[in-house]
């Protein structure tokens, strides 16, 4: 008999508690987040919130074989995300400086977009990223203007090289407007 009471106590604190990180789910608000970046600004959602959409595309690590492919895809065919309102960053729970850290990789492999910095993994953790070894998952996340996720891409990994054409893809599909032709 108190077996069965503490699992009803168990089991309603678990239908009570809050949902967590990864619970999130599109339509969820997004996490706020303040993270350094490759470019030496310090990016917040919330600074974005009913001005632009935002691509979230976590990586495992900096130097690493998968994230060289993206990071290059970014890199060569960013042009194709520029079109849209939006603005994409990778992010990973790897230091901002040092021979192994976001700005090297960045620099090494021309990326002309920013690479954002979560060493606290405080922002990996509230996005459900953060695996038992302590690396992100390769996960992307697409925020409308509203702050709430549109979409989670966790397939990510099996097309790695075409990651740049693959984001521009999901912002049409999402009806993502295109940035307005400057005259």
């Amino acid at each position: 008999m108190k077996a069965l009471m503490f699992a009803m106590v168990v089991m309603a604190g678990l239908a009570a508690a809050p949902a967590t990180a990864a619970d999130l789910k599109v339509g969820d608000p997004a996490p706020d987040f303040s993270l350094q970046a490759t470019d030496g600004k310090t990016y917040k959602l919330s600074d974005f919130k009913g001005k632009q959409s935002i691509v979230l595309a976590w990586f495992p690590k900096a130097f690493t074989q998968g994230c060289t492919i993206e990071c290059k895809s970014l890199a060569e065919h960013g042009d194709l995300i520029k079109k849209y309102d939006a603005t994409y960053f990778m992010a990973s729970v790897d230091a901002l400086d040092g021979a192994q850290g976001n700005k090297a990789f960045a620099e090494t492999h021309k990326a002309d977009f920013p690479l954002l910095s979560d060493p606290t993994k405080e922002t990996a953790k509230a996005y459900g990223v953060l695996t038992e070894r302590g690396f992100a998952n390769r996960w992307t996340f697409y925020i409308g203007k509203d702050g709430r996720i549109q979409s989670i891409d966790k397939d990510v990994a099996t097309r790695l090289a075409t990651s740049a054409e693959d984001m521009a893809a999901k912002l049409g599909e999402l009806k993502t407007p295109l940035k307005m032709a400057k005259k």
